[in-house]
C-alpha cells in the first residue's frame, strides 16, 4: 500500500485490494482500485474503515450502488464521526460511493445504462459493468461476516424509511428489526442484487431504503443512523446499552409491489407515504392534456403505502404507487423471539496477524 497525504493529519491509502490486516488499530481512508478508463487511468472507490481494538466480526456498509442516491453517503460520514476504536469489536467497512462512474454523472445507472443492483455477483471476462461488479464482490463484499447496503427511491420517486430483508432467516429478521425503520418488507433475496449476492454468500444481509434521491434528508438520515448502531449491537460490534432501540415498532409486509397506469397523462397520487388503505380506496387518478380527468385508480387491496410517483408526466406502463401487504400475526419471527436465536457470531479477524 502507498499513502498520499491529506490536507488533515490522516493518509489515503491507494491500493487494489482491502488487506484489513494491514491497517491499525482505528479509522483509516483508502481509495481501493476497481478498473480503469479509456485513458488508463484507474478508477477507485472511497473506503473507510474503522477497526476496533478487540477482534470480532467485519460488518460491511455500502451506499451509492446506485450513483444518485445520497442519503447513505452522510448516514456513513455521521456513524464513522461516532465510532471509537476501543468501544468496536471488529470492523466496520463502508464503501462510501460503489458507482463511481454514476455518482459523477449523477445518475442512477453505471456506463452503458446497466444498473449494478441487477448483475450481481458480475462476470471476470464479460462486458464493463460486469468486470466492475465482480470486483466489488471480490473486493469487498467476501471480506464481509455481514452487510447493509444503504439505498433511496429512483427519480421521479419517493421512499419511507423501510428495509428488505428475509424475515424467515433469523439473523437478516434480527438485523431488520434493529435497524428500526417505518417499514419491513419480506423480501428473499433470489435476485441479482448485492443483497441476494451476500445471502447466497452465506452474508447476512438488509438493503435499507432511505428515502429520495439526490439530497441528503436529515431526518431519515438520522433514523437510519440510530438503526445501524442498533445493527452493529446486535452483530456484536457494539455493547447493547450503546445502541437501544427508540421510535415505534415498524410494519411488517409479507409482500409488496408497484401499480401501474395503463394509460398515459399527467399522474397525481393521493395517499401519504406510510397511510393504510383499504381495498377499493383510491390511490390515484390521470388527467389528460386539456384537464380531463380519463383514470381513476383505486386500492386492489388492503394496503400500507411503501413508495409512490411524484413525477406527474406518467406513460403507459408508469409506476403509481409501491404497495406493501401488511402481514398477518404471525407470519414471520417476532421481534420478541430473537431473544431466543442464538447471539449473532462470525469469524475474528486477528488484530496482530
Amino acid at each position: 500500500m502507498t499513502a498520499a497525504e491529506l490536507n488533515d493529519d490522516r493518509a489515503i491509502i491507494r491500493t487494489k485490494e482491502l488487506a484489513l490486516n494491514e491497517l491499525p488499530i482505528g479509522r483509516s481512508h483508502l481509495m481501493v482500485e476497481m478498473v480503469h478508463n479509456a485513458l488508463g487511468l484507474p478508477i477507485s472507490v472511497p473506503v473507510i474503515v474503522m477497526r476496533g481494538s478487540r477482534p470480532g466480526p467485519v460488518l460491511g456498509l455500502t451506499s451509492a450502488l446506485h450513483g444518485n442516491e445520497l442519503n447513505g453517503i452522510s448516514v456513513v460520514h455521521r456513524l464513522f464521526s461516532q465510532l471509537d476504536p476501543h468501544k468496536l469489536r471488529g470492523t466496520v467497512v463502508a464503501v462510501v460511493v460503489v458507482n463511481v462512474p454514476g455518482y459523477l454523472a449523477h445518475r442512477r445507472h453505471y456506463l452503458e445504462g446497466i444498473d449494478l443492483n441487477h448483475i450481481m455477483p458480475g462476470d471476470p471476462h464479460g462486458n464493463a459493468p460486469q468486470i466492475y461488479a465482480h470486483r466489488l464482490v471480490e473486493r469487498f463484499l467476501d471480506k464481509f461476516d455481514f452487510l447493509v447496503d444503504l439505498h433511496t427511491a429512483s427519480v421521479g420517486r419517493v421512499n419511507s424509511l423501510y428495509v428488505r430483508s428475509d424475515m424467515t432467516a433469523a439473523i437478516p429478521a434480527a438485523m431488520a428489526y434493529r435497524q428500526r425503520p417505518e417499514i419491513i418488507v419480506h423480501n428473499p433475496p433470489a435476485d441479482r442484487t448485492l443483497r441476494g449476492t451476500a445471502m447466497e454468500h452465506d452474508i447476512p444481509a438488509i438493503t435499507v431504503e432511505i428515502g429520495n434521491p439526490q439530497q441528503f434528508q436529515p431526518k431519515y438520515i438520522k433514523s437510519t443512523l440510530s438503526g445501524l448502531r442498533g445493527v452493529l449491537a446486535e452483530a456484536g460490534l457494539l455493547s447493547s446499552r450503546s445502541a437501544a432501540p427508540s421510535g415505534p415498532e415498524p410494519t411488517i409486509c409479507s409482500r409488496s409491489y408497484w401499480m401501474y397506469t395503463d394509460h398515459g397523462g399527467l399522474l397525481e397520487v393521493l395517499p401519504a407515504l406510510g397511510a393504510l388503505v383499504k381495498a377499493g380506496e383510491p390511490i390515484a387518478r390521470l388527467t389528460n392534456a386539456f384537464g380531463r380527468v380519463t383514470r381513476n385508480y383505486v386500492a386492489p387491496e388492503d394496503a400500507i403505502i411503501v413508495g409512490k410517483s411524484v413525477d406527474p408526466v406518467a406513460e403507459t406502463g408508469g409506476r403509481i404507487a409501491h404497495l406493501g401487504i401488511v402481514a398477518t400475526e404471525g407470519s414471520f419471527i417476532k421481534r420478541s423471539t430473537l431473544s431466543a436465536v442464538p447471539a449473532i457470531t462470525a469469524p475474528v479477524l486477528g488484530q496482530d496477524e
